[in-house]
C-alpha cells in the first residue's frame, strides 16, 4: 500500500488476494490468527530514534545487527491497523511492543520473550500452520522458522507473501526450506494438506 514502510507489490490487488485467501481458509475451518507490528513511537528499530541515522542503515544493538526502519505501525495510529476484517480471525497477536527490543517473529521477540502465539496454537490443538503475509524476508521467515523449531508443521504460501527485496526474499525462502518449512507457490488446500 502507501505506508511509510510500503513493501513492493503490496498494493490493493495484493490485499484483496490475501483477504480472499483468508476467507477461503476460514470457510475450510482453519483456525485463523492475525499478527501485527504494534510499535511504541520510540521503538529501537526506527531510524528516528538513532540520531544521524537514516532508514535502512544497520547498527549494532546489544550485540545484534539491527536494520533501521522508517517509523511504521505505531500503536494506535492509522498505519498500524489491520487491513482485513477482524471477523476473519479467531485470535490476534501484536508484536514488537517493547521499545528496546525488536521482534520480526510473531512467536517471540529478540530477547526470547514470547508473544503468546505458541500458547494459543497449542491450546487450540493446532499442529499444522499455513503462513502468508509481509515481509517474506523478515517477519514471515522468522515466524515460520520459530514455529518449525517449536515442533509445528509449517507451510508458507509464496504467492501470498511480499518481501522487502527480491534478493533477501530468495535467501529467506532458501533458509526456510533448510529449516524444514514447506513452501508452496499458491494456496491450494489439497496441496497444503499433503505438505503438512
Amino acid at each position: 500500500m502507501n505506508g511509510t514502510l510500503a513493501v513492493p507489490g503490496s498494493d490493493e490487488a495484493y490485499v484483496k488476494s490475501v483477504e480472499a485467501a483468508a476467507r477461503h481458509l476460514k470457510k475450510e475451518g482453519f483456525f485463523m490468527v492475525a499478527t501485527q507490528d504494534w510499535h511504541p513511537p520510540n521503538h529501537v528499530s526506527f531510524a528516528s530514534t538513532h540520531p544521524g541515522k537514516k532508514p535502512f542503515d544497520t547498527v549494532e544493538i546489544r550485540g545484534r545487527s539491527q536494520v533501521l526502519w522508517p517509523t511504521h505501525c505505531v500503536q494506535g495510529r492509522e498505519d498500524a491497523r489491520l487491513l482485513l476484517e477482524s471477523s476473519l480471525f479467531d485470535a490476534f497477536i501484536r508484536k514488537a511492543q517493547d521499545p528496546q527490543v525488536d521482534s520480526y517473529s510473531a512467536v517471540k521477540d529478540d530477547n526470547g520473550v514470547e508473544t503468546g502465539l505458541e500458547t494459543i496454537l497449542r491450546q487450540h490443538g493446532t499442529t499444522s500452520i499455513v503462513i502468508f503475509g509481509i515481509a517474506t524476508d523478515y517477519c514471515v521467515k522468522a515466524t515460520a522458522i520459530d514455529l518449525v523449531r517449536a515442533g509445528f508443521q509449517v507451510a508458507v504460501v509464496e504467492q501470498l507473501c511480499r518481501g522487502v527485496t527480491s534478493e533477501t526474499s530468495a535467501q529467506a525462502l532458501r533458509e526456510m526450506r533448510q529449516e524444514g518449512v514447506k513452501l508452496t507457490k499458491e494456496l491450494d488446500i489439497t496441496t497444503i494438506r499433503s505438505l503438512l
